[in-house]
């Protein structure tokens, strides 16, 4: 159902991340990257419009799964998340709405997180729950080397974060006016 809500709205098309978007949902108690749905190959844009590549799956998306996994460990109710583009705008707006937003800073990133395969979205996640010493429902960085800016929203579904984006990108599009 996620996946629809975003594939009819042009505006989510607007804060798609140039490595693309995923949304997942873990299965409660969810343990590994293969409880955690996600879209194979992620959600791009076609003719102006959000377009999953293919239908979900387990195991379908391992960053995105990570951080589904990491934020569990704090709150089994936060089970879901999807990433946008990253843009100072977007936050500011997240921020106006209320929502609680935290960051971390991967330049920080210990080195023998960075090698490690696999663990620097949980070391993010950590991270970002120590900045704000709560559960945020945005979390964000601003890059690093190779590393894409992006903002990742969390819920506890997908038609919840789905929603979220969707309203993120109408009000991002309205400022720009």
């Amino acid at each position: 159902m996620a996946v629809k809500i975003l594939e009819q709205s042009p505006e989510f098309a607007e804060i798609i991340p140039e490595v693309r978007s995923n949304i997942v949902m873990a299965r409660k108690n969810a343990q590994t990257i293969q409880d955690v749905a996600g879209i194979p190959g992620r959600i791009t844009t076609l003719n102006g419009l959000p377009k999953a590549v293919a239908r979900p799956d387990y195991g379908a998306s391992s960053h995105m799964a990570r951080l589904v996994l990491s934020m569990m460990k704090h709150d089994s109710k936060m089970r879901s998340a999807i990433n946008i583009k990253y843009h100072p705008q977007l936050v500011e707006i997240c921020k106006k709405l209320g929502l609680i937003v935290s960051s971390y800073d991967r330049n920080h990133e210990p080195e023998n997180i960075k090698i490690k395969e696999g663990s620097s979205i949980s070391w993010g996640v950590e991270m970002a729950l120590a900045s704000c010493g709560t559960i945020p429902d945005v979390i964000y960085h601003t890059g690093g080397w190779g590393k894409e800016p992006m903002i990742v929203l969390v819920g506890t579904d997908p038609e919840e974060v789905a929603q979220m984006a969707i309203c993120l990108a109408k009000l991002f599009i309205t400022s720009k006016k």
